[in-house]
């Protein structure tokens, strides 16, 4: 009975959202043609929408449920471009990284690396590509071309961005028009972690002489070189962000009480109602200047290799932390 009670509290907070979520799409797919002729307009007009629909998914999880994210590193500038770099735990990670974007008011403006398979489906596909949504394949002879038309809007009309690789402030939905800030997002392993993946990145690490990394995988670097050497010449993009996301669950009946990276899946955090009785969630963020960074793509890949040990250490600090009783 709890279980049906359940599935209907999440089906009657998830359809007002659908119904916003298929509205926004069809207002997007309709802006599409317009792109070509007033590819700044429809951005911001674009980014604009994204935003109220990405709002109201975050509020179901945050507010309707109670999940309580918590925070730690350096505060984010209000307002700034960035490329944005994070581990990948769970489908739940883009609440995390949200949070932090309502927090510096670059909600509306984040882009996301997607599959390049949903450009093919009606309304959400098509709402994708008039978002400047980069869509890629893990083809680098196709991708090359998607990031190009991802990184022309950015390099040629300055358009602000937080590119994700994934004190309160008050919520806003778009920068100041004389504040180009945007956000492009990557999970730089490029899929979610397992531990039979672990277990294959131990076997690669081991077969090529690297070091082993903790609870994550290891990195691919092409797509990130190719983003720093592309933005790292405009002047509104200014830094990288390095985001390490942590979940445990209470697990009373186990010895160790948390089971550390264990987070809800997509139904729960959309139906349960006090997520923040059950589960733990963490974001620590780290910002580097771009100018900060290594010049060469050598460079730059050792830069993101010794960045993911590090995430793994801190991530490793955050484990041992929950075993001791000491508060995220």
């Amino acid at each position: 009975m709890d279980k049906l009670r359940g599935n209907i509290r999440g089906i009657l907070l998830l359809l007002p959202f659908v119904v916003r979520l298929f509205l926004a799409d069809a207002v997007l797919s309709f802006l599409l043609p317009f792109s070509y002729f007033f590819p700044t307009g429809v951005y911001d007009l674009s980014s604009g929408i994204a935003a109220t629909v990405w709002l109201h998914i975050q509020s179901i999880f945050t507010r309707s449920n109670a999940a309580n994210i918590t925070f730690s590193g350096v505060p984010l500038p209000a307002h700034e471009s960035a490329i944005v770099i994070a581990n990948h735990v769970s489908w739940t990670d883009f609440y995390m990284i949200q949070a932090l974007a309502i927090r510096a008011g670059m909600l509306g403006r984040c882009r996301w690396f997607a599959k390049s398979q949903l450009k093919t489906v009606p309304f959400l596909g098509w709402g994708l590509w008039a978002m400047g949504m980069p869509l890629v394949t893990r083809d680098w002879t196709h991708d090359s071309q998607e990031m190009d038309r991802v990184f022309r809007g950015i390099t040629k009309y300055n358009w602000p961005t937080c590119k994700f690789f994934d004190c309160k402030a008050k919520v806003q939905l778009r920068p100041a028009a004389d504040d180009p800030a945007v956000g492009l997002i990557s999970y730089s392993e490029a899929t979610r972690y397992t531990a039979k993946k672990y277990a294959e990145t131990l076997a690669w690490c081991k077969a090529h002489g690297r070091p082993f990394p903790q609870h994550t995988l290891y990195p691919r670097t092409k797509g990130f070189i190719t983003t720093v050497q592309q933005l790292r010449g405009t002047p509104h993009v200014k830094a990288i962000y390095d985001l390490t996301i942590a979940y445990a669950e209470k697990r009373p009946s186990s010895s160790e009480k948390w089971a550390f990276l264990a987070a809800p899946d997509m139904w729960q955090s959309l139906s349960e109602p006090r997520l923040n009785a059950r589960w733990k969630f963490h974001v620590h963020v780290e910002r580097y200047p771009l100018k900060t960074l290594p010049e060469t793509d050598e460079g730059l890949k050792q830069w993101l290799e010794d960045k993911w040990i590090e995430k793994g250490a801190r991530l490793e600090q955050l484990r041992q932390g929950l075993l001791a009783g000491r508060a995220w």
